[in-house]
Parts: C-alpha cells; sequence; structure tokens
C-alpha cells in the first residue's frame, strides 16, 4: 500500500519542539527570536506566502514583521534596508520574498543579508557550506524546501542511502540544494533539467524523484518505477472547463498515486514544511545570538 506523506503529523510533531526552543530563547534573549520579511511590490502570491508565514510564526513564539517596498523601488534602496536589517541586534533572520521586480538584481539582495541572519539558505556563503558538508552530515542550515523534505523522508523512515535518486529541476532554491542533501546522505544523484533529452529514461528507474518544476502533471505514471518514493514540489493552480480552481503538482497524483511507494500530496506535503524549516533556521539564529 502507498504510503502518504503527508506534513501533518510532522509538523504536529515540530510544533512541539519550535515553541520549546523559541520559549528558550525569549528567557534567554528577554526577547522572541525575530524574522523580518523584505516584501516588494505586490504581487497577490507573495502576499500570500508572507501573511502564512506571519500566521506560522506566532503559533510558535516567533515575532515576525514584514517590512513592504513600492515595486518601482531602486535596487540600492532595497540593499540599503537589508543592511539596515544587518545592523539592527533585534533581528535574527532577514528573508527577502522573491520574485523581486526586474529592476533588481535578486543575487545582489540575497547576498547583502548577513550571513549569521540568512535563514533561507541562499547565500553563497551558505551554498558552500551546503556542499562542503562532511559526508554522511546531516545539513542544518540551507533552502528551507530541501531541508522540509528531507525532514519529510526522515520522519517516515526513508533512507537515501544507497538510492538512486532523480531531481527534474535545477534551481538554486530547491534542485541543486536537493541534490546536494541527497548526495550527502549517500544517494546516487542525477539532476534532469529542460535540456534532458530522455526524461522518461532518466526517472524510470529511479528509486526517489523529487519533481520541482513548475509543469502540471509532468511526471506520468510510465515514467515511475513501481515502489518509487515521489517527492512532489510544484504547486500549479489552474481552472478547470466547470470554472473551478484547483491546486495541483507537478506529478499526476491519481495515476502515480497508485503505484508508488510514497508520495506528497498537494496541497499537504512539501510545501507546509517549507515555513516550518524558515521558523527552525530563524529559532536557531536567534539561539546563537543568545549564545554569544
Amino acid at each position: 500500500m502507498t504510503v502518504i506523506l503527508k506534513a501533518k503529523p510532522v509538523i504536529e510533531s515540530l510544533t512541539t519542539s519550535l515553541t520549546a526552543d523559541a520559549a528558550h530563547v525569549t528567557a534567554t534573549l528577554g526577547r522572541k527570536p525575530h524574522l523580518t520579511v523584505v516584501l516588494v511590490g505586490d504581487d497577490p502570491a507573495s502576499a500570500i506566502y508572507v501573511r502564512n508565514k506571519q500566521r506560522r510564526a506566532e503559533e510558535v513564539g516567533v515575532q515576525s514583521e514584514t517590512i513592504r517596498l513600492n515595486a518601482d523601488v531602486s535596487q540600492a534602496e532595497v540593499v540599503a534596508k537589508v543592511q539596515q536589517l544587518n545592523a539592527d541586534p533585534a533581528v535574527d533572520g532577514i528573508i527577502v520574498q522573491l520574485p523581486l521586480p526586474n529592476q533588481i538584481d535578486a543575487d545582489v539582495i540575497i547576498n547583502t543579508i548577513a550571513d549569521a541572519k540568512d535563514v533561507d539558505g541562499f547565500t553563497l556563503a551558505a551554498t558552500g557550506r551546503l556542499w562542503t558538508l562532511p559526508k554522511n552530515s546531516q545539513a542544518t542550515v540551507g533552502p528551507c524546501t530541501p531541508l522540509g523534505i528531507m525532514a519529510l523522508l526522515d520522519y517516515y523512515g526513508i533512507d537515501v542511502a544507497g538510492k538512486n535518486a532523480v531531481i527534474v529541476g535545477r534551481s538554486n532554491i530547491v534542485g541543486k540544494p536537493m541534490a546536494a542533501m541527497l548526495l550527502n546522505r549517500g544517494a546516487t544523484v542525477t539532476i534532469a533539467h529542460s535540456q534532458t533529452t530522455d526524461l522518461k529514461a532518466a526517472t524510470q528507474t529511479a528509486d526517489i524523484i523529487v519533481a520541482a518544476t513548475g509543469r502540471r502533471n509532468l511526471i506520468t505514471a510510465d515514467m515511475v518505477k513501481p515502489g518509487a518514493t515521489i517527492i512532489d514540489v510544484g504547486m500549479n493552480r489552474y481552472v478547470d472547463a466547470a470554472g473551478k480552481k484547483h491546486l495541483t503538482g507537478d506529478v499526476d497524483y491519481a495515476n502515480v498515486a497508485p503505484i508508488a511507494g510514497a508520495i506528497t500530496p498537494v496541497p499537504g506535503g512539501v510545501g507546509p514544511m517549507t515555513v516550518n524549516m524558515l521558523l527552525k533556521q530563524t529559532i536557531a539564529a536567534a539561539a546563537r545570538t543568545a549564545a554569544e
């Protein structure tokens, strides 16, 4: 029987530990762990993501604030704001909500964030650490979605060592850091992408497939080995012929789930894990401050 890798029980467990850790930091510092989100423009999806982060932060005892900047803000102004937050001792974690307007180079902004306050794990320093971890060690800091996926796999007892893992997607947010984490835990990793000539050939022998492309139903049943573990990172919204709105992943869930050994649902799988890893890293950053 297929194991459905739901985030809910993992998050219930995380809630206990995150709340306790946040309370300990609060008692030591005399204030709650503090996360600041910089939101540029008025993209509706970004606004929803930020609200979800704030709501979850409040639940576990993390103070979250949002700094809103106009869509026509200059790159220099965003850099200055991030530098101001870097210098603020009351701020433990900084994230800049992506995407950013075209006039702003996201790499410049991300790498302006102080290393100690990079709780999204996107800076060059964080990337370098991730790729140079000691063999078989556990990544504790890094991009939040891959960290959430590893937490899901660990919770459900899915050992990746010795497994063939195919990651479909090569972004700096999911694909590349996911490869580093799986490789470090002993998996044999292949990254497939838009220029892969035969995606089916790559996935058919995979023990683990991580789909992170933003293309609805890209992974179909004929591409999956029976018993494989399927991690669906996709979040695709569409309206059917009857006008009903749907949220689906990159995997044809209805047809793939019956042959998979384990699979994440969309929604309710990878998505909720991401914000919890963000808060875990924020609390950890505050704990480092408390220990100084």
